[in-house]
């Protein structure tokens, strides 16, 4: 999932109730939340090689058994370093106005007014932040190595978009209500508001009923917020939201299954073999389903809405499953393909001669059709061989 989403569903963990077992709670649960993903700085190196290293060791299971201790490490120093400051600023025995408690309910774990540091307990709150991560990483179709470093095997949910508007909506309410007190705030919220909404109403994959719902749930969260209702139940409001995220996601999750059962019961009615089904979810349309079924000898690309049954089409021709060629194979081993190769899950390759050479497309059906010539995004490669099947381009 994006970083976003991540960030608001450890935030909502916080305002459900969480803030309040422990200092330092909210900022441990976000910042776990994200943690994993320190990995994102492969992307500086190439994009090829974040494919490498990307959702692999650092949210692997040895990783996640890791990271909480070092983030709570790290959360008892921060604690102490402000101890430190506070004593020396001669505000360790200042109780904080009402406002600021508030507004900001990890204040000084040395004031009465707020929960004291107690360290098991961040650490069961480091737990649960870092585990939310490949949580929510494992419900898209782009994939976990939930397994690394002793097993690289990738892991699909298939269950949500990677990108989910829902999330952000559900799991973004009750955070708004809990963290809207002071101009600041309310400035901040209003900027990502505003950016998301244009976000998605400017989106041409996200139908007009979804952007109208959208709308009208940032408007209820506008009113609440403008008459105050939520001021003595932030926290159940919260709860409730959070609960409502899960909900959702199970639904979600029954809908990819459901998927997979109908696709298996059509075809099979036709006599293939199906494999594998991947159940490929859409932004903003939580009924539809788009997929690849695999049978030994071809791809079935499909349409569904699961919960109707009777509407599953296919929509393309059977696309033949076959292995590399021995000049599909020479573009595989190039330096700038080996992420992307390890990451394939439904790999086509078309070969064309050109004057001097070959071109290679390595297509993945997860995010690309299978005559596509260029994709903006990832799952395709063309590769350009030289007689010698030596690469000269990749792009």
């Amino acid at each position: 999932m994006d970083p976003l989403a991540h960030t608001l569903f450890g935030a909502t963990m916080a305002e459900a109730g969480l803030k309040r077992k422990t200092a330092l709670a909210t900022a441990t649960l976000i910042i776990g939340a994200n943690i994993p993903d320190v990995d994102a700085v492969a992307m500086l190196i190439s994009s090829d090689y974040a494919l490498q290293v990307r959702r692999g060791w650092t949210h692997g299971i040895l990783a996640l058994m890791i990271w909480p201790f070092l983030l709570t490490g790290a959360m008892l120093g921060v604690d102490r370093l402000l101890q430190r400051w506070r004593s020396r600023s001669g505000r360790r025995d200042r109780a904080p106005s009402a406002s600021t408690r508030n507004r900001n309910p990890n204040f000084p774990s040395t004031s009465s007014h707020s929960p004291p540091m107690r360290p098991v307990t961040l650490l069961g709150i480091a737990f649960l932040g870092v585990w939310s991560h490949p949580l929510l990483d494992w419900l898209n179709t782009y994939g976990i190595r939930l397994l690394m470093p002793f097993n690289d095997t990738w892991f699909y949910g298939d269950t949500l978009f990677i990108i989910d508007p829902w999330i952000w909506l559900l799991a973004g309410a009750g955070v708004v209500l809990a963290r809207s007190e002071s101009w600041p705030g309310i400035g901040g919220w209003i900027v990502l508001g505003t950016a998301l909404t244009a976000l998605v109403v400017s989106a041409d994959m996200v139908p007009w009923a979804a952007k109208i719902v959208w709308m009208a749930g940032v408007a209820a969260i506008v009113l609440v917020r403008w008459t105050g209702r939520h001021r003595h139940s932030a926290q159940p409001i919260a709860f409730g939201l959070l609960m409502a995220t899960v909900l959702y996601v199970a639904v979600m999750f029954a809908g990819a299954r459901l998927t997979s059962m109908h696709a298996r019961s059509h075809l099979s009615a036709d006599g293939v073999e199906v494999r594998q089904v991947m159940a490929n979810p859409l932004p903003a349309r939580p009924l539809m389903r788009t997929g690849v079924a695999a049978s030994p000898t071809h791809y079935y690309l499909f349409e569904v809405n699961w919960m109707r049954p009777g509407s599953f089409e296919l929509t393309w021709d059977p696309v033949p499953l076959e292995p590399p060629d021995r000049i599909a194979e020479a573009a595989l081993r190039s330096p700038d393909l080996q992420g992307f190769r390890n990451w394939l899950r439904f790999p086509v390759y078309e070969v064309r001669r050109l004057d001097d050479g070959w071109r290679v497309y390595i297509r993945d059906l997860r995010f690309v059709y299978p005559e596509q010539q260029t994709s903006p995004g990832i799952g395709m490669a063309v590769v350009d061989l030289d007689e010698e099947l030596q690469v000269r381009r990749v792009r």
